[in-house]
């Protein structure tokens, strides 16, 4: 591949990359596709035995390749998700090169040089479809852990085997640690979950799964500069609510009746005799609280766009709180302790984009995915356009429109002055941002 010019090179092969190349393809544009690992690897490498999409299979409507099996209601397992990806490139064999570690991109006179661990190659436009997910978040409070512990983080987690006997420390709650700490309290395990701010949903609602609801009331599709506060927006945690087993609600409150130890966010570990002590802070009730407001407060809005339009649906109670904190549990004996899982988020590694495209955060500043840069893109960010532009079910629309871009646009680009290491830009759930 050294020395070859493309007029495109496409980074990454997961659905943003290949929702890409699908519409360079059609379009008949010539492009390359770079893969560090294999086809759709985020998803092989990065997700635990059970996991599920929760979201239902029939949002999965990548460019020319929706849901076609059998089970449009329900939840792709991790292995139909790779299976999936996999049969939609080979729907249109797109020209990836699996195993190729790209190092930098650079401006060039020809509009950009792309270096890799397999040779350099030149494209006149780049689109960067590699997620915000890069570089696992693990605070520094970790170091103050007994050396003895094992500590893991979720991208790393497996299934609950996978863990020393004993009992288990999950920190987080977005919807990562809300089905880890699920997944090891079915297994048996004893769990101490530490809870975040992270908001909850309802899986199903006055006679539709919720997402439907919002699907159809347009939220998916609401663009990101129809908000006030686009930074915030982009920072929020997703709801946790899981789609096991069919799909059902994440309530934490269950949980802690049926034996798992809620905490609230963690703040230190003090060392002393024994294996030490976790601290947390007293806001258990406030973030469980918080949770149940933020899923009431979606059923007001179905409720509203139901009357609003007259639709026929099955009336429903409103959710009871089935359990309470008598108190706010501070600490933990981390004697009790064998493990710590981190689900604590992920950061964009984007250091090795050598070009003037960020901001003082290390995020990619761009409008729709077209930055100041001509010729450079970003496709699949999280409200990259819309609350569905990182997902399955909107990032084909994103993809399109980045192919309007790049057919305009044509032949070479006005090379951009050469740029030092973009800073590395965090996603992190803004509730552990304390921990």
């Amino acid at each position: 591949m050294n020395g070859r010019h493309h007029e495109v090179v496409v980074v990454g092969a997961g659905q943003a990359g290949l929702s890409m190349s699908h519409c360079l393809r059609r379009d008949g544009v010539d492009h390359l596709v770079l893969e560090r690992h294999r086809v759709g690897n985020e998803w092989r490498a990065r997700r635990w035995d059970s996991f599920c999409l929760v979201t239902p299979n029939w949002q999965c409507r990548l460019p020319g390749f929706p849901y076609a099996g059998d089970d449009h209601d329900g939840f792709m397992l991790r292995d139909q998700i790779v299976a999936y990806l996999e049969d939609y490139a080979a729907s249109f064999s797109p020209p990836v090169l699996e195993g190729v570690n790209v190092t930098r991109l650079l401006p060039d006179g020809r509009g950009f040089r792309v270096e890799t661990d397999r040779g350099t190659v030149t494209a006149g436009q780049v689109v960067v479809a590699t997620g915000p997910y890069q570089v696992p978040v693990i605070p520094r409070v970790a170091e103050r852990f007994p050396s003895h512990m094992t500590q893991i983080h979720s991208g790393d987690y497996r299934n609950p085997e996978q863990l020393p006997p004993g009992e288990v420390l999950v920190v987080g709650t977005g919807q990562s640690g809300c089905q880890i700490a699920e997944d090891l309290h079915l297994s048996g395990r004893r769990v101490h979950l530490s809870v975040g701010g992270a908001p909850r949903v309802a899986r199903f609602y006055r006679g539709r799964d919720v997402v439907a609801w919002l699907d159809l009331m347009g939220h998916y599709d609401r663009p990101i500069d129809s908000f006030d506060d686009h930074d915030a927006v982009r920072a929020r945690a997703n709801h946790y609510v899981t789609g096991r087993d069919g799909g059902r609600d994440i309530d934490l409150r269950v949980f802690a009746l049926e034996g798992m130890s809620l905490y609230g966010r963690l703040v230190t570990v003090e060392n002393g005799a024994g294996s030490g002590t976790a601290r947390f802070a007293p806001d258990l009730r406030r973030n469980l609280d918080h949770a149940d407001a933020v899923c009431e407060s979606v059923k007001d809005s179905i409720d509203a766009f139901i009357d609003l339009h007259r639709i026929s649906a099955p009336a429903e109670k409103r959710y009871t709180p089935p359990w309470q904190p008598a108190f706010e549990p501070d600490t933990l004996d981390l004697g009790r302790i064998t493990s710590v899982v981190w689900c604590t988020g992920f950061r964009r590694d984007h250091g090795w984009i050598r070009v003037p495209v960020f901001d003082g955060t290390g995020y990619p500043t761009h409008e729709r995915g077209v930055t100041r840069v001509p010729g450079l893109y970003f496709l699949g960010l999280p409200w990259q356009h819309t609350w569905g532009s990182g997902r399955f079910s909107g990032v084909a629309a994103d993809a399109e429109h980045l192919a309007r871009h790049i057919a305009a646009a044509g032949g070479p680009v006005p090379a951009p002055r050469a740029a030092g290491p973009a800073p590395l830009g965090y996603f992190v759930h803004p509730e552990l941002l304390g921990t």
